[in-house]
């Protein structure tokens, strides 16, 4: 049997901030500093596919062709309020059954808080939608350190992670966007 090709086969996390007068170029620039300015990106949902190898950010741009059209999930925030505080983020859960069972990926994006808050929330939104498809129970109302340590411990979540950007508007009235992806390799 043939692997679809639709099914990508790797898969690595990046993140950028940019900033600039026009909004688009804001954008640009934090494309830029991702690595990811010279394809084409097509957003899509929150499932990591079975046997989908998570491999280095620097292994993964080597990947990329100029042009290409390459599939991520996105969390992508911009403001030009001046001192506004920005942040985008990717969380990720691997089933333990990673060869045949499915994973998530979250994106979590917020005015006002951390690279770390907004990560930490971004994986345990991960934790939970994987957590819900395996039939684990665990307390919304605790911490996410303690969810964290639940999830791990029921033997059928093996990993979370996330990546996270954050900035501050400049005070001078230019754009800022912040941006954090999930970037797949067919």
């Amino acid at each position: 049997m043939s692997r679809n090709p639709l099914i990508p086969k790797m898969m690595f996390l990046t993140k950028g901030a940019g900033f600039h007068k026009d909004r688009l170029n804001s954008f640009e620039d934090a494309l830029r500093n991702a690595g990811i300015e010279k394809v084409n990106l097509v957003t899509v949902s929150s499932i990591l596919p079975p046997a989908c190898k998570i491999i280095s950010r620097p292994h993964g741009l080597t990947l990329l062709h100029p042009g290409e059209v390459i599939h991520c999930v996105m969390s992508r925030l911009d403001s030009n309020e001046p001192n506004r505080m920005l942040s985008a983020a990717i969380g990720v859960a691997v089933p333990t059954d990673r060869e045949v069972a499915y994973g998530y990926i979250s994106e979590e994006h917020s005015h006002g808080y951390t690279a770390h808050h907004t990560g930490e929330r971004a994986e345990d939104l991960a934790a939970q939608m994987l957590g819900t498809t395996l039939g684990i129970e665990v307390d919304p109302d605790k911490a996410w350190d303690e969810r964290k340590q639940a999830f791990l411990a029921s033997g059928r979540i093996i990993q979370t992670r996330n990546i996270a950007q954050s900035c501050r508007v400049p005070k001078d009235g230019r754009w800022a966007t912040v941006l954090a992806a999930a970037v797949f390799i067919m």
